[in-house]
């Protein structure tokens, strides 16, 4: 008999990987968030600037999938902040966005942000694969 236990792709350790998905279109957060918890991630959502912002330094979050147009504060002001904040700092960062000028990518890049997607050419397998890739670095 074969007692072979398979576990998620994400399981390294005892530590199930937490993704924030930051965004403030409610179709798109549930749809990521049902395909990434399908691939055994723990999710938490926050749907502006500050709500994000709070959840990293609550949650630790293990990488943060982070749209660039929101209330309250936008992406560029989440980088910001999260880039002097000596407890948050070194969370990975996916910018996922329609936003495609090179102003806007170089901005992203400089402010600690690991990869810049646009939500238009990437399916969500490509974006669930990114993620992977970085958290499993």
């Amino acid at each position: 008999m074969n007692n072979i236990i398979k576990t998620p792709d994400n399981f390294t350790g005892s530590k199930i990987k937490k993704v924030l998905i930051v965004e403030d279109d409610l179709f798109l957060s549930e749809m990521y968030a049902a395909k990434l918890e399908l691939e055994g991630y723990k999710i938490l959502i926050a749907t502006n600037g500050e709500e994000a912002l709070d959840k990293m330094r609550l949650n630790s979050p293990d990488i943060v999938l982070l749209d660039l147009l929101m209330p309250k504060k936008d992406g560029f002001e989440v980088l910001r902040e999260k880039f002097i904040d000596s407890e948050i700092k070194n969370i990975p960062v996916i910018v996922l966005t329609n936003l495609s000028q090179k102003e806007q990518i170089k901005k992203c890049y400089e402010l600690g942000a690991k990869d810049f997607l646009i939500k238009a050419y990437f399916v969500p397998a490509e974006v669930i694969k990114k993620i992977g890739n970085l958290i499993n670095e």
